[in-house]
């Protein structure tokens, strides 16, 4: 399955979900792979279907849980460890992405 499509989601789908979403943009981005829309939204809308992969602060981890291809972030601002899940999630399902 290739990931086309990730949702940053936090409660209220504004604060966390869009510094998530733009970091998730910028580390796919030094990766190489400009081929991924990222979204951000609420929980509630964090559904099978509605995206490929799914991000959130571990503190909403309960809220996907169930859904696939979660990434469960403990620092939202991390880069690092947002680019370490990324390639983790890449590699567990075969998605090409260029090393830095």
């Amino acid at each position: 399955m290739a990931i086309k499509k990730i949702m940053a989601a936090c409660g209220s789908g504004i604060g966390s979900s869009l510094i998530i979403r733009m970091n998730v943009e910028k580390t796919l981005k030094a990766m190489g792979r400009d081929d991924i829309e990222v979204f951000h939204s609420t929980t509630s809308d964090a559904q099978k279907g509605a995206a490929d992969a799914f991000v959130v602060g571990k503190d909403l981890e309960d809220f996907v849980d169930g859904l696939d291809n979660v990434i469960t972030l403990d620092n939202i601002v991390s880069k690092q460890e947002i680019e370490t899940k990324l390639k983790e999630l890449f590699d567990r399902i075969g998605e090409h992405y260029e090393e830095n």
